[in-house]
């Protein structure tokens, strides 16, 4: 059951008919879903359960979740379950962490080219580091990573860019033997860069000629065949951003790692500290300013910046390259499990496991938040209902996208 503390659909109940009114030109009928469906989640909309004190007699409804994949209140679990089946995928050696990241003028483009663009982030990452890792002045190796979509920042702005969590080493060019990464070095980055700048600019023009982008706004100007080239000219010019973090110590801190990373959207609830008559405050971590730190935006502003992050309806968000491609993993981890355990300096590694994360006790779940002693019982299913403010400037949408 819901408590008090503010959510993402208590804010979009609030400030979405302001939202609509403002700027409902410019709202996509993708987010019009989302916000919708949001809306809607933990309301009498959705049906749920009845539940009474058996000690006070204080009925308390718990209402149905909406599933939705940019729902902040249902990733939790999903969260979980996915990094629970992830643990048994993990190879004993160290793993490293690799940023992809665009410029400011690229993240743009990619507002108005969400799928096209986003494809293409995917593509130049992993063909970046397959073919850097496969040079055998570099490791000389067959790699297999996985891959997560990002697209905000801490304030929900719009900066789009791909995590990958790999394996130090992979397996010979000659599938003889397992190659190791330096300890603390995984690829040069400098060369991860430029060749991931080539490979991204090259996918975009080739997604021009085809005719696949769309310009407008700040973007108007590169609609023209000039226009574009001194885009890609300007680009080229620049030093785009990939950095790689130190290796993770274990097995276990890349779960946790995981489970911070792969079922986020650009605001969690637990974010949201106060909502306003005319604002929200959150939390955010800002390094250069000593941590944590609070914003508080005009409700629409903030509705705004969120729906910046809503995906194109069945876009895949978190991808397996390489040797861990989908239609290979399995047999390929099991070659990769062999040939490190036949390595003579090889020592057994501690069987991974998922991160704990406290889990509220059944007593606990249950007792009534009334009197505090009594326990709450099941006594009766809530079927969907009517939400009136809510109905009035959000038609049902259904999209669990």
């Amino acid at each position: 059951m819901p408590g008090d503390a503010p959510t993402l659909g208590d804010v979009i109940r609030r400030f979405g008919p302001a939202l609509l009114e403002e700027r409902g030109a410019r709202v996509t009928p993708a987010q019009r879903a989302v916000l919708s469906t949001l809306g809607r989640c933990h309301t009498a909309a959705l049906g749920g359960h009845l539940y009474r004190c058996d000690t006070c007699g204080a009925e308390h409804p718990a209402y149905n979740a909406c599933g939705n994949r940019h729902c902040p209140s249902c990733l939790g679990h999903k969260s979980a379950e996915w990094v629970e089946e992830r643990a048994a995928e993990l190879l004993p050696v160290p793993y490293f962490h690799v940023v992809f990241t665009v410029p400011t003028e690229v993240a743009a483009l990619a507002l108005g080219n969400k799928k096209v663009v986003y494809s293409i982030l995917f593509r130049a990452a992993s063909e970046t580091l397959i073919e850097a890792a496969t040079n055998p002045e570099h490791l000389g190796a067959h790699l297999g990573f996985l891959a997560i979509l990002h697209t905000w920042t801490q304030t929900m702005l719009h900066h789009p860019h791909v995590h990958c969590i790999l394996p130090g080493g992979g397996i010979s060019l000659d599938g003889s033997r397992w190659v190791h990464s330096r300890e603390k070095f995984f690829l040069p980055v400098r060369v991860l860069s430029r060749l991931y700048r080539g490979k991204f600019l090259a996918y975009l023009a080739e997604a021009a000629r085809a005719g696949t982008l769309q310009f407008a706004g700040v973007t108007a100007p590169l609609a023209t065949p000039s226009g574009f080239a001194a885009f890609l000219q300007d680009q080229r010019d620049k030093e785009w951003v990939v950095y790689a973090k130190p290796p993770f110590g274990s097995p276990e801190q890349v779960l946790k790692y995981l489970a911070r990373y792969t079922h986020r959207v650009a605001i969690s609830d637990r974010r949201i500290l106060a909502i306003q008559d005319d604002g929200v405050s959150f939390r955010y971590r800002d390094n250069e300013r000593g941590g944590q730190q609070v914003m508080t935006l005009h409700g629409v502003e903030f509705l705004r910046r969120f729906l910046l992050h809503v995906l194109p309806k069945g876009f895949v968000r978190i991808r397996y390259f390489g040797l861990f491609a989908n239609c290979v993993r399995a047999k390929n981890l099991d070659r990769c499990r062999a040939l490190i355990a036949a390595e003579p300096r090889a020592a057994p590694a501690p069987a991974p496991s998922t991160p704990s994360t406290p889990k509220a006790t059944d007593e606990g779940q249950r007792r009534c938040p009334s009197c505090g002693t009594g326990q709450l019982r099941w006594v009766a299913i809530l079927p969907r209902g009517p939400v009136p403010d809510l109905d009035a400037w959000a038609p049902r949408a259904w999209d669990t996208s």
